[in-house]
């Protein structure tokens, strides 16, 4: 395998968990945090737990894959300035926040997963502002 043709998959796989971790947070804070408000109480713990189980292992994968295909993408990419670093640190930060809040809201019994999806869904929303503007930039 080439050295393009590895990149060119540490990239995709890189933008595909992105697009998953980040989507599914969304998604679960927009869309079913507020919907199940409408149903009765114990269906919606049931429902909320149910959907929490299946996304636990998107968000665990997600994870792994996002890890190893940074390390890689900084290892291959070298020589910045130091702006960059400087916003690069911030978004790892952020990145971390965005992992312990999936692997929070991803737990049984949790009553804040809401509050937490939702923090993460905004946190992805600015990483991805980060990284777009560090690859347009750099």
């Amino acid at each position: 395998m080439t050295a393009e043709a590895l990149t060119l998959i540490m990239r995709w796989l890189h933008i595909a968990s992105v697009a998953s971790l980040i989507g599914g947070m969304i998604y679960g804070s927009a869309v079913m945090m507020t919907s199940v408000g409408e149903l009765a109480p114990e269906a919606r713990k049931a429902l909320e737990e149910k959907t929490a189980v299946f996304f636990r292992r998107i968000v665990v994968v997600a994870i792994v894959c996002l890890t190893l295909s940074g390390t890689y993408n900084i290892v291959i990419h070298t020589g910045h300035s130091k702006l960059y670093h400087a916003l690069f640190g911030v978004k790892l930060l952020l990145v971390a926040h965005i992992f312990a809040s999936a692997i929070l809201a991803t737990q049984p019994n949790n009553p804040r997963r809401g509050r937490q999806m939702a923090s993460a869904a905004i946190s992805g929303l600015i990483v991805i502002a980060i990284s777009a503007w560090l690859r347009f930039n750099y």
